[in-house]
């Protein structure tokens, strides 16, 4: 059946258009709202799974300090990178290298201190905390 199916739709990693018009993924797999295009619970679960393990290796092959973090710091940088991606979180340069040298106060101001965290507002306080403190912070979900 897989292998009918996939010859009769095509593989594709990206979003495209079909015949109809419909945004499709993967095989023949209709993302369009108004087509039924869907996910499940355990779809979203999965591509959030796999795009954590996919940002903590992009972060720890990109950045020797990343691995000497404690737990909190390394979720708060998984989560900022998650947010920003590689290239817009690359920018934060004086936030890294405080990072890297271990001064988290000059960390936290970095990320404070940018357009990022105004557009995001108590999700980058509550990073930024995190960095600084190294705990995890109360009532936070």
């Amino acid at each position: 059946m897989v292998a009918m199916l996939t010859r009769h739709e095509g593989r594709r990693a990206c979003v495209y258009e079909d015949s109809l018009g419909i945004w499709t993924i993967g095989v023949g797999r209709n993302v369009d709202a108004e087509h039924g295009g869907c996910l499940s619970t355990d779809e979203i679960d999965y591509l959030l799974e796999n795009d954590i393990i996919r940002t903590t290796k992009e972060l720890a092959g990109t950045y020797n300090w990343f691995g000497q973090l404690d737990e909190v710091r390394q979720e708060a940088m998984i989560n900022m990178h998650f947010n920003l991606g590689s290239r817009r979180f690359a920018g934060f340069k004086k936030m890294i290298a405080a990072m890297e040298g271990g001064d988290y106060a000059k960390a936290r101001d970095e990320m404070l201190d940018s357009k990022w965290s105004r557009q995001v507002g108590n999700r980058a306080t509550e990073l930024a905390m995190m960095i600084w403190r190294g705990e995890y912070m109360p009532n936070a979900s």
